[in-house]
């Protein structure tokens, strides 16, 4: 187990370390003056020269690669060209808040996506599968952007069942910041009316970013079940009369749990690091509307750490699931 994290570490350190490289490299043949952008467009050249020289931007490629390099080994991702803060501060103040929308949509993905999966796998062929099947393809094809919208118009304007955008009523006080998600420190600080206020406004940005998930995670279960309810072992376990829940919960679900475990773990990823329009739409706090910020005043910086910490989160998340495959399935060794 060691050797195999060891060399794990070792690939996860080379791929954050290309992702790295491209970043930047793109980010520096765009045709563009961050300089200008930053200062706007009354900045004299005097001054854009001045913003240009204080950060670096006038040396070769090569030189800022080889300071950025340098400053990146020492843990420093360098100061915003927008906020002129630490990046590694304004990422320690937007990423929970990314996190809590992520593991909401994990939570809604998995709430749904599971049962609808397991159901038509069990009624294969039937009405319900096919319902299924159906939902799960349009819930697929929606475009984030558009659902988004679409569940504000109709749960928010129309309806009133839900909050709209922003993570909680403008008559409330944010609770002591302990780890940066809203619904986990207003909980820790007793203050429920923050807690509910905090909870109806999550669940409309973590619905339409769980959509996807939900509807990948039901078609996986569903082909994962079908696979392992044909194998020999399930058709003994019921000819020995076994309940069908025995059956299913204990034998099936086990075994079929490696590949959606692996569908979760990407699906994870990718929530995590894509939530760009989601929490836009939404005015969410988050990773996605800084990078997106960052990107429209071009915040290089910011872009390479945003890229950065994207690479590294991916990478983490698929060795964890790595890992996890050894707990589902004993058979599976490290050596």
């Amino acid at each position: 187990m060691l050797a195999f994290l060891l060399r794990r570490i070792g690939y996860l350190i080379f791929v954050v370390w290309g992702v790295g490289f491209a970043a930047f490299f793109i980010s520096h043949v765009v045709p563009a003056d961050p300089a200008a952008a930053a200062l706007g467009s009354n900045a004299r050249p005097a001054q854009i020269e001045a913003y240009r020289e204080k950060y670096g931007l006038d040396l070769p490629v090569y030189q800022q690669y080889l300071r950025y390099m340098v400053n990146l080994f020492q843990g420093d991702l360098g100061n915003s060209l927008r906020t002129q803060r630490p990046i590694l501060s304004d990422l320690r103040d937007f990423f929970p808040a990314t996190f809590e929308l992520t593991l909401g949509a994990m939570f809604f993905a998995a709430l749904f996506g599971v049962p609808a999966g397991v159901i038509a796998a069990l009624y294969q062929d039937r009405p319900i599968d096919l319902g299924v099947r159906s939902l799960a393809l349009v819930g697929g094809a929606t475009p984030v952007y558009w659902l988004a919208i679409l569940a504000l118009e109709l749960f928010h304007s129309r309806l009133g069942w839900l909050p709209g955008p922003g993570e909680l009523n403008p008559y409330l006080l944010e609770p002591h910041r302990v780890t940066g998600m809203l619904v986990v420190d207003a909980a820790l600080a007793g203050e429920w009316q923050v807690f509910g206020s905090a909870v109806s406004h999550l669940v409309l940005p973590a619905a339409v970013l769980g959509a996807f998930s939900t509807a990948l995670l039901a078609r996986m279960v569903r082909s994962a079940m079908l696979e392992v309810l044909s194998q020999d072992y399930v058709r003994t376990a019921r000819a020995k009369g076994l309940a069908g829940r025995v059956v299913v919960f204990k034998h099936a679900m086990r075994n079929a749990a490696l590949p959606v475990l692996t569908v979760m773990g990407s699906l994870l990823g990718s929530l995590l690091t894509g939530a760009v329009l989601t929490e836009t739409i939404f005015s969410w706090p988050g990773i996605g509307s800084y990078a997106t910020s960052s990107a429209i005043g071009l915040d290089f910086p910011a872009v390479m750490g945003v890229t950065l910490v994207a690479g590294l989160v991916y990478s983490l998340i698929n060795l964890l699931v790595d890992v996890l495959y050894g707990v589902f399935d004993p058979r599976i060794t490290y050596a």
